[in-house]
Formats: structure tokens, sequence, C-alpha cells
């Protein structure tokens, strides 16, 4: 691979940018294992696909905020380095796909020209915080939570709490007490409050803690019913820190936020989080809301190219489904309805090209895979419409019942079973053909996945599908597990979805055929669909749904997945979502060392906590090192320290005194300087003790063979 120069002014990004390229380059020559390289690059946002030799890249985008200008460098990247679209997610980032992993640097070097990174946006990290869309303009919201986002995003961006977790951690901002952000299936979800006291107006949080989707989904608890705003960092910051050295690193699956709570217990996790307050960087956060630039519209005398409306009726179905009054009096917001949440570069182009003139420089990516447009006055929605619709844009019915969430699945994804952009596909025609009017009802959710794990979110669908397969004939074909009655209640209230039966993915359209004629004939007049499903019971839609299970009447098409040309096969691959766990000696020692370097620069920057954070990081790295060379099992930080007192201290081994006091330090002291710098010391003797035992014992291996 050739060395290529940045241009960028910030040296963090400019240092994380050639340490990648340096990575990639040892990595290619032998020097880094795979499962180390592979945790490396996640935390970089590069991802693994199904196609071997290609990349998915994933762009962070804190709360989905794009400005036009970044909107068309992310469309510019695709076209250079990948395939010329973008792809919307459900957590407001933007992926693009088939990247070569040697361009990856370049490709981060040039979106950071207008501010825009790749950090940490997969792998144990602190994932792209989301909000809702609204944020700024619903007229709602007791405040406008854009500014905390940003700032707990800025926060915990290369923190040294948040670098390898034993899994990804997942935060919410919703705008208002409807939760449009799902704080109740997040690890921290929050929602704003406004309360009086001595008569003057006080900001704060509802926050949820520890919700989550996945294969054994999880509704949040509620931490704080009010936990006033300069006192949410720090209180994530505790959270994370707990989660850090508690949670799982053995069990991929079990190592959430929310396994850990249910392990320990609400009340243990509560203590443990008081414990670490002490330690936090910063006791409160104050974030200046006024100060928050404000989102300027576009000039009211701009002109607009001329235009038509083909078609009237599509365009009031357009206002009135996509289009809403922000608090701000005479402005609208827009939405876009983005089909499977794919748009191409070169639509993006044109779409920010003519709609320029008349909207904020404000985009942001929905979580349902849409685009919304800001601070459009009246006049204009029929020229933005216009526009829309010559890009084939404009389809009415936003997140309505024909506006169907899904996951790439097995478009791209290593955990891909069966097809969701497919069977998307399929159910938006059945909706479109025969039941039109439904782009009018915004109470039913269509959410599909590729698989269990709930990346195109099911699991809090009204009617979800995820990918899955069964067996006829003696062969294999692809299927789709159904859910029914999950959703949004509010105010951090929600409902999981209820597994009631699976069929071949072929008869997916027939299962929502069924479900809608049901509904419409038995329905009660007003009845919302969730309430219907209560009425009803689950085993009622199971015994609906069973005719479409029958496996005798199968035919050699249902053996053919949706977008396929070829017979199905499961061909899962090994998932990358939430990183490895990495077993070899050499490379924790070695990153032990490391830790202590990063120890070093943090305190030559009087940047106390962050050093003091790296030094821990390498107390337990270096541990971790000697019991798996003991052959002794690691499945959380807080039983590496306990174990090595067990197997080390306490048999002589290393007489070093209590490791576990030694260590935990970190949460007895606040973050000064002379703390940070008597800590180091300390680690630094620790990790020399460390390895004159390791070269002693291969010494005495060596010789015990000879």
């Amino acid at each position: 691979m050739q060395s290529f120069r940045t241009e960028l002014e910030n040296p963090l990004v400019e240092r994380d940018i050639i340490e990648l390229e340096q990575k990639i380059r040892l990595y290619r020559e032998g020097q880094i294992p795979d499962e180390k390289f592979r945790s490396l690059r996640l935390a970089r946002g590069v991802y693994g696909q199904r196609q071997p030799g290609v990349q998915m890249v994933r762009i962070k985008l804190p709360y989905g905020k794009m400005t036009l200008q970044q909107w068309k460098r992310i469309s510019d990247i695709s076209d250079e380095f990948a395939t010329s679209k973008l792809h919307l997610t459900t957590r407001q980032d933007i992926q693009i796909h088939y990247v070569s992993l040697d361009r990856t640097p370049e490709l981060w070097a040039k979106l950071e020209l207008d501010e825009i990174t790749i950090r940490e946006a997969c792998g144990n990290t602190v994932r792209n915080i989301t909000a809702s869309d609204k944020a700024g303009i619903d007229p709602e919201e007791p405040f406008d939570v854009t500014p905390y986002a940003d700032a707990a995003f800025r926060y915990f961006l290369r923190n040294p709490i948040s670098q390898d977790m034993g899994r990804k951690f997942k935060m919410s901002f919703s705008s208002s007490d409807k939760d449009t952000a799902f704080s109740f299936m997040h690890d921290i979800g929050v929602i704003p409050k406004i309360r009086l006291v001595d008569g003057k107006e006080v900001r704060g949080f509802k926050v949820m803690l520890a919700g989550g989707l996945g294969a054994q989904p999880m509704l949040a608890k509620v931490a704080f019913e009010f936990l006033e705003v300069e006192q949410l960092i720090p209180y994530i910051e505790s959270v994370l820190r707990v989660f850090d050295r508690h949670g799982e690193r053995t069990s991929r699956n079990k190592a959430r936020l929310k396994f850990l709570i249910q392990k320990i217990g609400f009340e243990e996790f509560d203590r443990l989080v008081k414990e670490e307050y002490k330690a936090v960087k910063l006791k409160a956060v104050p974030v200046d809301a006024d100060a928050w630039p404000e989102t300027l519209p576009a000039a009211a005398d701009n002109a607009v190219p001329a235009y038509t409306i083909a078609d009237p009726k599509k365009y009031e179905a357009w206002k009135r489904t996509n289009t809403f009054e922000q608090k701000q009096g005479g402005f609208f917001g827009a939405y876009i309805r983005i089909p499977l949440g794919d748009i191409s570069s070169a639509t993006s182009r044109k779409l920010i090209e003519q709609l320029r003139p008349v909207i904020a420089d404000d985009v942001r990516v929905t979580v349902n895979q849409g685009l919304l447009l800001k601070f459009v006055r009246p006049e204009h929605l029929p020229y933005v419409f216009a526009v829309l619709d010559e890009n084939s844009v404009a389809a009415p019915g936003f997140d309505s019942i024909a506006d169907i969430t899904a996951c790439p699945g097995t478009d791209t994804c290593n955990l891909g079973i069966s097809s969701s952009t497919g069977i998307a596909g399929a159910l938006e025609e059945v909706i479109a053909n025969e039941f039109p009017d439904l782009i009018y009802n915004n109470d039913i959710k269509i959410k599909i996945s590729g698989c269990m794990n709930s990346c195109g979110q099911h699991g809090l669908a009204h009617i979800g599908f995820h990918g899955s397969s069964m067996k006829a004939n003696g062969k294999v074909l692809p299927a789709l597990q159904v859910l029914l009655g999950g959703g949004l209640v509010g105010d951090g209230v929600g409902r999981v979805a209820d597994k009631v039966i699976k069929v071949p993915s072929r008869r997916g359209p027939d299962v929502l055929r069924s479900l809608l004629h049901d509904y419409e004939g038995n329905g009660n007049e007003g009845e919302l669909f969730n309430d219907y499903f209560d009425r009803q019971g689950e085993r009622y839609f199971y015994d609906l749904l069973k005719p479409l299970t029958d496996l005798a009447s199968i035919r050699d098409e249902d053996f053919v997945d949706w977008g396929q040309a070829q017979t199905f096969a499961t061909a899962i691959g090994v998932g990358e979502c939430a990183g490895v766990v990495i077993d070899l000696i050499a490379t924790l020692l070695f990153e032990a060392e490391e830790k202590q370097v990063w120890a070093a620069e943090a305190l030559e920057a009087k940047a106390w906590a962050d050093g003091i954070y790296h030094t821990y990081s390498s107390f337990v790295q270096a541990a971790k090192a000697l019991l798996l060379d003991e052959n002794v099992s690691c499945n959380s930080q807080h039983g590496i320290i306990n174990d090595f007192d067990k197997h080390f201290v306490e048999t002589g081994k290393l007489p070093i005194g209590n490791f576990k006091t030694l260590v935990l330090q970190i949460n007895q002291h606040e973050p000064t300087e002379s703390f940070a710098k008597q800590y180091f010391a300390q680690a630094q003797t620790f990790y020399k003790e460390v390895q004159q035992y390791r070269q002693t014992k291969t010494e005495a291996t060596v010789e015990a063979s000879v």
C-alpha cells in the first residue's frame, strides 16, 4: 500500500489516521494477528463484509446531523472509494460498502476535511449517539436536546474509558415524552424534563438504563426520574467505568449492560456506579445551550427555478404525510422517504444543489432510514416536492406502515440468514398495490432484520420479521420469524414484540395480507393495532397464520430467497458487530505497554483523569496476560483483578502485595496530578515485574526442554 499525506489541522485526528495506515501495513506484513487487527479496525469504523476482501465503512453522524457540504463530501467519497451509494441506518449513521481496506486511511482523511469521523462507529465502544430527528424544531419539546447530545458525543469520543469495553454501548436523546429516540431500548436513553425549583425552571432528564434488543430483548429500567443536565455526563461516565470493569468479556452473547445488571442486580450496580463518582474527570459538565449555534433558514428572497407539480394529488398526500409545522412559527420540516435507506450519490448531489436555496444547512438522518429537511417556508413546499419528485424520492407515507425499515441483511452482512431488503420491497408492493390508503396509517410500523440481532429493530415493531431458515424435503429454505405487538408507548415505556410463528420467506407477503385483512375485518372502530393484538391474544394470530407454515405445498421457488437467483443455502460468517476477545499473551503484554505510553502522553498534557484510566488499563492487560499463560479463564476485568491475587499473589509467584487494593485505587481517589503520577509509577513497576516473571518462566521452560 502507498503512504499518503494528510491535510488535517487536528493533530489527534491526523494521528489516528496515520496509526490506522501503519497498523494496516503491519497487518499485511503478518506482524499483527488477525483477531487483534479486527478489533483495531472496528473501533475505527471499518467492518468486514460478507464478501471477502472488501469492507463496509460506517460514517458516524452524531444525532444524525450533517451539513449540506458534509452530505456532498460523503457522496463524493462513495463515488471515489465505494459504490456510489449511501446506506442510511437505524443508528442515524451512513454506511458505504465494497471499500478496499488499504484505502480506508485516505478515505477517513478526506472525510475529516469536513469534520466527519468514522472513529468508534463500530467495535466495543460508545456507538453513534442518536436523537429524535425533530430535536430543535419539535413543537412538543421542553428544550432542544441537541447541544446535550453533542456534548456527550464529544466527551466520550477517544475517551480512555470506552475504547475497549466488553461490548458496544448505545445512547439516545429523545426530544419529548413521545420518546421517538426509543430510550427504552438503549443502554442509556434520556428524555428531557423541566422542573420548577424555587420558582425557577431547571432542565433535566429522565434517565433510562440497560435496555436493548437483539436475541434477548429487555426493556430499560428507570435510573432517574429527573437528573439535572449538568450531572448527566458524569453519571454516564460512572456507568461506563462499571461496565468496563465488571462487564462480561468471554461470552459475547452476555456482554451487554443489560446482562450485567441482570447478573448482579440493579441495587448492586447502582452502588458500584456511586462508588465511581469520586474518580470521574468532572463532577459536573454544564452545557451552554444558549450559545448553541442557531440553525438559520434560507433567505426569504431566494429565487427558485421554474417547476411544475406533475401530480397534484400526490403532492397533497406528500404534504399531509411528510411535512409538519415546526415550533418556529412559519416554517415546516419535510421528510424524505428513502426506500430501504439506500440513496445514490448522484441523487444526493442533485438534491443538495436544487434544495440549497430553500432549506437550512442542517439535514438529519432519521431512525427509520429517511431524511429530514428543516426550515422550509410554506411557499416553498411545492418546489421541494417537485424537486423530490423529479429525483424519484417524493413517495408519501413517511413513517407509515408503508415505510418499512430493513437492515442490509444477506446483501452484505456476515450475520444475515435470509434476505431483509428483498422481502421489504415485496411487502411495500403489497401495501402500495392492495392497501394504498395505509400511507396515512402512522400507527403500525413494519421492521425487518436479516437475523435475530435486530439491526432492523424488528423487536420493537408492530409487525416484525427476522431472517431464519426451515427444512423441507431434506433441504433448507429461507424463512421469516414473525413478531407482533412491539412498539413505542412513550415517556420511557416500550413494548417488545412477541414471537408468533415462523413461515417460509416467500410467504411473507401472505402473512401481511392475512394480518391486514383480519385487522380491517375484526378490529373495532378506531382500535389501534397493538390494542387489537392484546385483545385477540397471541394464540389467535398463531392460528390465523398457521396455514402458511404448511410445507406439503412447498414449491421450487420457495427455496430461492427474495432478490436471489440461486437456491438458498445458509452461509453465516463471523459477526463483527461487537469485536472479539483476544487471547494472545504477547499481544496483551504489548497492549499493556502501549497503554503506558498513552498514559505518559496524557500526563504530559496534564490530562490527569485520562492518564489514570490508561494506567488502570495497563495493570489489567498485564495481569490478564499472566493469567492466560496459566490457563486461567478471564471473563471480566473485575474477575482478572481477583484472580490475579488468587493465582499469583497468594501463591507467592509474584509477591507484590494485594493487587486488588493496588489497582482499585482508581476509584478511591480524585483524579489529581499527585495521584496520577503515583499510580503511573506503580504501574510501571508492576509491568517490569510481570516482564521479569514471564522471562524467567520462559527461560525455565526452554531449559527443561533441552
